[in-house]
């Protein structure tokens, strides 16, 4: 019912910024819940910040919280992640998913569609 594709990954030095995208098809995106998550070689997948329907509420983990800014825009479609001050231990493949139950949650295995990832990775 939606598909999700990221972008705006790449290769940055510490400190610096990016912002990722999560485009995604449908009529009824603006009825989804919207994470992006992470997983970084060896590591399991973890949650970085979730946004409700109207983008009116958000939540993020510690590692990230104020560094880190998740925003959508229902009318384009898209939820951005804005990432700043990066550091080396936010290298990782960076996942959005959508959650169709109206649920604000990091739990990963509430959400039903997920992207293909963009690789993020950090260099000091």
């Amino acid at each position: 019912q939606v598909q999700l594709v990221e972008s705006g990954g790449g290769l940055v030095q510490a400190g610096d910024s990016l912002r990722l995208s999560c485009a995604a098809s449908g009529r009824t995106f603006s009825s989804y819940v919207v994470g992006w998550f992470r997983q970084a070689p060896g590591k399991e997948r973890e949650f970085v910040a979730v946004i409700d329907m109207s983008g009116s509420v958000t939540y993020y983990a510690d590692s990230v919280k104020g560094r880190f800014t998740i925003s959508r825009d229902n009318a384009k479609n898209t939820v951005y992640l804005q990432m700043n001050n990066l550091k080396l231990e936010d290298t990782a493949i960076y996942y959005c998913a959508a959650s169709g139950s109206g649920i604000v949650t990091g739990k990963a295995e509430r959400y039903n569609y997920w992207g293909q990832g963009t690789q993020v990775t950090v260099s000091s």
